[in-house]
């Protein structure tokens, strides 16, 4: 019973370092298939209703039974949801990195759980007790990892383990993030919003699944309406209809990744999560990929490993570690004060 109890502890944990894995994995693909032409509108478009295609069968066959009735209110629902998490976030991401660069983009994502834990708190999902040392440790914890994630993505440093050298090879990049073009304000606001819409995004789950207890049906809506949303966008914004051409090279394989692997699974995975532990969870996870990605590049692409990369991954596993020490204990306080403790153990 210990080790079943245990396992089920640790699922969501697992569950958003798979996501975090799968989510790098994405970023590295739809940078390949971009860097050959691809229309980041398509590109947008086309996962998403891969997705859908997949996602809306399943909840149909696989919910039919036990989902509450699905409502206009509720669709309404989950057509704002879309607006924040698919079309505005996703095509923003897109356009901000578009105007300034991959660097700033994996910098500001850093504000995901700073925008998270303030809403949370604004909406009552949050409990901010500043007198409480659990929810100080919450608030520095959040902070710590902000920071590490920081220091990952500004700052290098010496190496620490270089591959075999190169005949003309290139200078290091600089320790610095550097920009030559005035559009560099204009990408950062673009990436400021799909964060906050994303962080938007993570609470109205939140909300919408309190009250509405099945995630598949939400994630299938929620990908639908986005597909229609990002479809409307990319007509007036993707004029030239070569660009809906799909080769069948790296531009496939990145639709077809995006919408099994960014789609189906993190979408589903992210609702799952945010039922059972919360908004602030699911959004602490969002630095870890800066630091995979760090990592994956020295072991599979051949990268240098910079001092930076492991001081920050280390500041940003010691936030982490505040973070859910600090919630597993304010749900072992929950426990102790109630006498539902199953329903409790299952919702923290």
């Amino acid at each position: 019973m210990k080790m079943k109890s245990c396992l089920l502890e640790s699922a969501p944990f697992a569950a958003m370092v798979a996501v975090e894995l799968l989510d790098v994995g994405l970023s590295t693909l739809s940078k390949a298939a971009m860097s050959k032409g691809m229309s980041h509108f398509v590109f947008v478009v086309y996962s998403n209703a891969l997705a859908s295609m997949i996602l809306l069968p399943a909840a149909f066959f696989f919910t039919r039974k036990k989902r509450p009735p699905i409502t206009l209110p509720l669709l309404c629902k989950f057509f704002f949801l879309s607006i924040a998490g698919i079309t505005v976030m996703q095509n923003c991401i897109f356009t901000g990195v578009s105007y300034s660069s991959p660097t700033l983009g994996s910098a500001l994502a850093n504000l995901i759980p700073a925008f998270t834990f303030l809403l949370a708190v604004i909406f009552r999902m949050e409990k901010l007790e500043l007198r409480s040392t659990k929810s100080q440790i919450k608030i520095l914890g959040t902070l710590v990892s902000i920071a590490g994630a920081l220091v990952i993505t500004l700052y290098k440093g010496p190496a620490i383990l270089s591959p075999p050298a190169q005949p003309h090879s290139e200078p290091s990049p600089p320790t610095v993030l550097t920009t030559t073009s005035n559009n560099w304000i204009i990408g950062g606001l673009f990436i400021a919003t799909a964060c906050f819409s994303l962080s938007a995004n993570i609470i109205g789950q939140a909300a919408i699944l309190k009250g509405y207890p099945s995630e598949i049906t939400l994630v299938s809506f929620y990908c639908l309406f986005g597909t229609i949303q990002c479809a409307l966008v990319a007509l007036i914004a993707e004029r030239n209809t070569n660009a809906w051409k799909l080769s069948p090279d790296i531009e496939l394989v990145s639709v077809v990744y995006s919408a099994i692997f960014g789609g189906v699974a993190t979408f589903s995975v992210m609702a799952w999560c945010i039922q059972r532990k919360g908004p602030v969870f699911v959004a602490m996870f969002k630095p870890l990929s800066i630091a995979i990605a760090a990592f994956f590049g020295f072991i599979f692409l051949g990268e240098t490993l910079y001092i930076g990369s492991v001081v920050g991954a280390a500041i940003i596993v010691t936030g982490f570690y505040g973070v859910i020490w600090a919630q597993s204990k304010e749900c072992n306080d929950k426990v102790t004060k109630t006498s539902t403790t199953p329903l409790l153990e299952g919702l923290c």
